[in-house]
């Protein structure tokens, strides 16, 4: 029975059968059947019977199946009704099929979701022609008069996953609708039925969903922007969403009286918080495989002349990629600059201070280090992403800065004179920090006498 309608049917029937009979020799026969008799055999058989659909029907995992067991509840119910048998235990039934009904259409969302993230390919949509741009634009609801006006083939600024999630949500809807129809509820038992199972929907099977696949260790850096800028655009459809849910359940989403209203909004918010905290962890976590990579001869005498290799590769990796930044917040491009450049300052500061397997430097390794701290402001004065403060970059390596000028210059004279004072010119160098280079540095050139005179002279 749990697994088979036809099993449904002959219980049914079954049923059916022996009440219609008994209610016929009731009215036909003089005494044979009492009327009381009859309800209470029906009592207590019609609570049975709603116990037995309730763990039936709770085994079953086809929402399809469920529809067509309910409709088979109600040809019962009904009939039963035309003999006057009390049917609130299956109406009651029913009801508490619905949860199971609405768990069951959750579950199905929840392998689809992840279905539509597995095959986006996380590049905006791109359509050929009319007819596939047509087919977008009729599935979600986005406009744009510029991106209508121009050439095929056309870009929307969202992947093929923001469509069809808002398909898929809405699907959900008019399933979890359908099932409401026919047992005598009230407009606004339906609509906070349907609010709900959408509420929860959204705030748990896709929320936990989208979090799972911002947190795949295999979502690169280029993917997670596309999924930043969906979010948004997903965000925008809750009032969309909405809406529809008005239009098809005929009555006010937002009847004060229940206060109901979509959660997507602030759902797709902190997903994309999320996102953007994993956007900023993808970057430091590239930044360090680059320095990984990194090779110094901290005894070097003289510098390469150009920059390092490994940042030469860095900077070109950080300009290309923040050229996917262009349609995010400025807010979030400017975190996820500062945040790269910050991470740069720390890797180099580390590289001269902290790393004790570095127990010299040079004065030709400290002016590698220059040259490789000069391609990185270049690229932060570059304006790496339009609009960002590229004073605000520069500064976020300016510890890295003072301490190399400090060094390279010989400037002790005026750091001490200086030292505390609002003109400083080196107020980001701790004297701890200038004092474990300084013996890193005479390490270095205790063997050249020649150069031991000029580092302190002044």
């Amino acid at each position: 029975m749990r697994e088979s309608l036809g099993g449904y049917r002959e219980y049914f029937h079954s049923i059916v059968g022996f009440f219609v009979i008994e209610n016929h020799l009731l009215y036909t026969t003089n005494g044979l059947v009492s009327k009381v008799t009859l309800e209470e055999m029906w009592a207590t058989s019609v609570e049975k019977v709603s116990n037995v659909l309730k763990t039936q029907t709770s085994y079953c995992t086809d929402s399809g199946l469920i529809q067509e067991i309910k409709r088979l509840i109600m040809l019962f119910s009904n009939t039963l009704t035309n003999y006057g048998y009390n049917i609130s235990h299956l109406t009651q039934a029913l009801l508490e099929i619905r949860e199971h009904y609405t768990e069951v259409l959750t579950q199905r969302c929840f392998h689809e979701f992840q279905e539509i993230f597995k095959e986006d390919n996380y590049h905006p949509l791109q359509v050929v022609n009319l007819t596939e741009y047509a087919s977008v634009v009729a599935a979600f609801p986005f406009k744009d008069p510029n991106l209508e006006k121009s050439a095929f083939p056309r870009r929307f600024p969202f992947s093929s996953m923001v469509p069809k999630v808002y398909k898929q949500v809405k699907e959900f809807v008019r399933s979890s609708l359908w099932y409401t129809e026919d047992l005598n509820l009230t407009q606004t038992k339906i609509d906070e039925m349907i609010q709900k199972s959408t509420n929860l929907l959204l705030t748990g099977t896709l929320s936990g969903c989208l979090t799972t696949l911002i947190q795949k260790p295999s979502v690169g850096l280029l993917e997670l922007i596309q999924i930043t800028l969906n979010t948004n655009y997903l965000e925008c459809t809750n009032i969309y969403l909405e809406e529809f849910i008005t239009s098809v359940t005929k009555s006010s989403v937002k009847d004060e009286s229940y206060k109901a209203e979509l959660q997507g909004k602030s759902m797709f918010k902190d997903a994309r918080a999320e996102a953007e905290e994993q956007i900023y962890e993808k970057l430091k976590a590239k930044i360090d495989e680059s320095f990984d990579l990194a090779s110094y001869d901290w005894t070097l005498n003289e510098p390469e002349g150009r920059a390092s290799d490994y940042i030469i590769d860095l900077v070109a990796f950080l300009q290309s990629t923040f050229l996917a930044f262009t349609n995010l917040p400025l807010k979030v491009a400017t975190t996820a600059c500062a945040a790269a450049c910050q991470h740069i300052n720390r890797k180099l500061m580390y590289m001269i201070l902290g790393d004790e397997d570095v127990r010299q430097v040079s004065l030709g390794a400290l002016k590698q280090l220059d040259l490789d701290l000069i391609q990185c402001e270049q690229f932060a004065s570059s304006e790496p992403v339009k609009g960002v403060d590229s004073t605000l970059l520069i500064e976020c390596l300016t510890d890295v800065r003072q301490l190399l000028d400090l060094f390279n210059q010989c400037d002790f004279s005026a750091y001490f004179h200086d030292f505390g004072e609002r003109t400083s010119k080196y107020p980001r160098v701790t004297p701890a920090s200038a004092i474990k280079l300084l013996e890193k540095y005479v390490i270095a050139i205790l063997p050249l006498d020649s150069m031991y005179g000029p580092m302190f002279s002044g």
